[in-house]
C-alpha cells in the first residue's frame, strides 16, 4: 500500500517561503553565546512548542543529537504518533554547526538539498533544558533531560518564544507516559 506524504516538498517549500516573507520584519532570534557539543549530544526528551506538521500529534517525543568524525551531527528523533501506545516513528536528519555561530546555530537537512534552521535560543547552564527556535517564527521546541518539566519550566520557554515574536497560540505540550526500552 502506498502512502502519500503528509506534506509534499514543492508545498513545504512554498510555506517556508511565506513563512520566511513574514519573518523577515523581525530581528533574527538571538542564539545562545556558546554551546558546547559534546556536553549537548546525547539525548533530549521534546516536551512542547511549535510543532511542525510531522509532530503534531506527537507522544513520547524523543530527540538524540550524536557528533560524528566529520563535524556533522546526526539528529534522531522517534515518537509514538496520535497517542502513548501509537505507531511508532523515527525521523533522522543530518546537521551541520554554522561557521561562526559558537556551535548554536545549525542547518539541519530536512530532505533532499533542503536545509532548515535550527537556532539554540536558550540553554540552561546546566544543560538540562533548552529552546530551538527559527527566524521564521513558524516552529520552535522545547526539550529537556527528564520527561518531567515542572509547569513554570513550560511556562518560562512559552513566555520566551513570545517574547520572540512566536504566535503562542500554536503551543503544544507533548505528553511523555509510556514507559521506553533501551531501543526505542
Amino acid at each position: 500500500m502506498h502512502r502519500r506524504p503528509l506534506l509534499r516538498p514543492g508545498w513545504l517549500l512554498a510555506l517556508l517561503l511565506v513563512a520566511g516573507a513574514v519573518a523577515a520584519n523581525l530581528p533574527a532570534i538571538r542564539p545562545v553565546p556558546h554551546v558546547n557539543l559534546a556536553r549537548f549530544m546525547g539525548t533530549w526528551y521534546l516536551v512542547g512548542g511549535i510543532p511542525t506538521a510531522f509532530e503534531r500529534d506527537a507522544w513520547n517525543a524523543v530527540e538524540t543529537y550524536t557528533l560524528l568524525r566529520d563535524g556533522s551531527i546526526r539528529t534522531t528523533l522517534t515518537f509514538n504518533q496520535g497517542r502513548a501506545n501509537g505507531p511508532r516513528k523515527h525521523i533522522e536528519a543530518p546537521a551541520r554547526v554554522r561557521p561562526g555561530t559558537n556551535n548554536a546555530v545549525w542547518d539541519v537537512r530536512v530532505f533532499g538539498p533542503v536545509k532548515a534552521q535550527y537556532v539554540v535560543a536558550w540553554l540552561r547552564d546546566d544543560y538540562s533544558l533548552m529552546v530551538v527556535a527559527r527566524d521564521t517564527r513558524d516552529y520552535a521546541w522545547v526539550f529537556s533531560r527528564s520527561k518531567q518539566v515542572s509547569v513554570d519550566d513550560l511556562e518560562h520557554a512559552r513566555q520566551q518564544l513570545r517574547g520572540w515574536g512566536y504566535n503562542v497560540d500554536k503551543w503544544r505540550r507533548v505528553p511523555h507516559t509510556a514507559t521506553l526500552t533501551a531501543n526505542d
